[in-house]
Formats: structure tokens, C-alpha cells, sequence
């Protein structure tokens, strides 16, 4: 996986995605599944775009809101005005509009309607989906890579970024950043980031929609607990987080969390490693209650805490 081809001709249906296998069962039916993604390829690049900048350097970007809201990498708009190339070529002056340091995200805006990409729901995605990333690598201009997704929330190998990231194996080269990571159905699952080891990140699409609604100005979700991932002797939830310190007066205090209590659960997700909590606060809005399943004394019992903001 990882193979570059260019994105076909545009004009192909709004309903086309990658045809799954035809004919005996475990044939792949390779003409179909190549002609699905070039028709893929030719929807989604429509809403891809080229940025550029005076002090040099560019970069890819989503069209997020068909009223000229496009999406890309902070590091790819380092000036407050931008080039914005569209996929049929046209040129407009964007205005850098809001940044997210933390997630290296960034919102331009230009005075034009565009044809909005489709947006997926990046908590869906499970690893073994396939992922397909669309940018400008080294000049070639919305080009295509293919990968499979290889992790999400998890932490990054080599001790990389942390935090709620899709991990995946497609082939991203200088010219990918902020360019869009679809599913199967060409749906926007995240936006491609960086590299880290032998794998691509993207800042999932969640993420990306919190950021563009003005939901970050709350500041990032916190419950003021520390912990560490230990195993447990249950076979409903192997493994938890044994809190080791609360913040006197936070969150979590205030819940009646006390140290010595084990996390297992955060909302509908069990506790996996270290990261599932962090990345389930990534997703979350301060003020907004999330439920914890918590083990004390060997008995579960629902603890619900509203987070605080930073």
C-alpha cells in the first residue's frame, strides 16, 4: 500500500465508493476496485485545494463550508494571507482566520462558494478500513495514496505526538500536509498531519468540526486526575486506570473520585492504554458531562464529571 496515482477526470456520481469484492468469495475484483477509486479520487479532489504563501512553501487544504471555510495544517499558513488554488484552477486570496496550535490546525477563509467536502465521522473508523489520502506531494497536483487505518487514540511509537490521532500507513510527502484523509465511501476522516515513524497522522475529522464551530475558544477538556493503565483479573474490562492523584477542588474531587479508584471506562469506551483518556478529553467540550465507569472496593459504580477547561 502507499502507491501514488493521480485523481481522475471530475464529473463522476456523488454515490460512488469503493466497490467491495465480486464473483467467488476472497477474489478481489481488481478492474472495479481500481475504477471506484479513481471515481473517488475525481469527486473528492473537487474539494481539495493548493495553498501557497509568499515566504514560500505549500500545502494542501479541505473545503470544510461551501461559503469559503477551507481547513488545513497551521504550519502550512505561517503568513495571514495565503494563495488558495481551487481544483478547477482558480485563484483567491485566503485570510488565515483562527489557529490550533495543539492540533496544527488552521481555518482560511476566501469570498467564494465552493463545493464542500463530505464529513465523515472519525469516531466510526475502525483500525483495518481502508484510508485514502489526497494532496500535492512534491508538485503532483492532487495526487492519491492508499493505505489501510493502522490505530486511532492511540499514542504514536517512538515516543511521538500524543493524543487522539488516526494512525495509518499512507505514503505522505512534503506537499500532503492538510490535505484530506477519506474512508472508503470518500468521506473526510481527518486531515493529514505529519509523520512519525513508519506511520501518517491525521487530526480526526471530530476534532477538526469542534475547531471549525468555535468550540475550542472553551479551551481543552480537563478532569484533574492523574493516573497510570494497570492490568486487571476481570474479563469485562482487562485493563483500567488506577488513579494516583486528584486536584483538590477539580473536577473529579468534586465527582468524589479518590485515589485508589480505577477507571474503566470513559463514556462508551473501555479503558485500552494510557491514551484513551486523554483522547477522550480531546473530544469532549469543558462544561459537558462525560460518565466514568469506575471500580472501588472491587464494586463498579457510574461517576459522572463535567470537565473543566485547560
Amino acid at each position: 500500500m502507499g502507491l501514488a496515482m493521480p485523481a481522475g477526470p471530475t464529473g463522476a456520481s456523488d454515490m460512488t465508493a469503493i466497490a467491495p469484492p465480486s464473483g467467488a468469495a476472497g477474489i478481489l475484483n481488481i478492474p472495479a476496485v481500481s475504477d471506484a477509486l479513481a471515481a473517488l479520487a475525481a469527486r473528492v479532489t473537487r474539494s481539495v485545494v493548493q495553498i501557497g504563501q509568499q515566504k514560500g512553501g505549500n500545502g494542501a487544504g479541505v473545503i470544510w463550508r461551501a461559503d469559503g471555510i477551507i481547513v488545513t495544517n497551521r504550519h502550512v499558513v505561517r503568513d495571514d494571507r495565503v494563495d488558495v488554488y481551487t481544483d478547477d484552477g482558480h485563484r483567491y486570496t485566503g485570510i488565515v482566520a483562527a489557529r490550533h496550535p495543539a492540533l496544527d490546525l488552521a481555518v482560511v477563509k476566501i469570498a467564494a462558494d465552493l463545493p464542500a467536502a463530505e464529513i465523515g465521522d472519525s469516531d466510526l473508523i475502525r483500525p483495518g478500513e481502508l484510508a485514502v489520502a489526497i494532496g500535492h506531494p512534491v508538485g503532483f497536483k492532487a495526487s492519491l495514496t492508499l493505505g489501510v487505518v493502522v490505530a486511532t487514540a492511540r499514542s504514536a511509537v517512538h515516543g511521538g505526538p500524543r493524543g487522539d490521532w488516526i494512525r495509518t500507513d499512507v505514503a505522505l510527502l512534503p506537499g500532503n500536509s492538510g490535505g484530506p484523509l477519506v474512508d472508503a465511501r470518500g468521506a473526510v476522516i481527518g486531515l493529514n498531519t505529519r509523520v512519525n515513524g513508519d506511520l501518517s497522522l491525521a487530526v480526526p475529522s471530530a476534532a477538526i468540526e469542534r475547531f471549525v464551530t468555535g468550540e475550542r475558544a472553551a479551551g481543552r477538556a480537563n478532569i484533574g486526575v492523574e493516573g497510570v493503565v494497570v492490568p486487571l483479573r476481570r474479563t469485562d474490562f482487562p485493563l483500567g486506570l488506577v488513579v494516583t492523584e486528584t486536584a483538590e477542588g477539580g473536577p473529579a474531587d468534586r465527582a468524589g473520585l479518590i485515589v485508589g479508584d480505577v477507571i474503566v471506562r470513559v463514556g462508551r469506551r473501555a479503558i485500552a492504554d494510557a491514551e484513551t483518556l486523554p483522547a477522550a478529553l480531546l473530544r469532549t467540550r469543558p462544561d459537558r458531562s462525560i460518565d466514568l465507569a469506575v471500580l472501588r472496593g472491587g464494586e463498579l459504580m457510574r461517576a459522572p464529571v463535567t470537565p473543566a477547561a485547560g
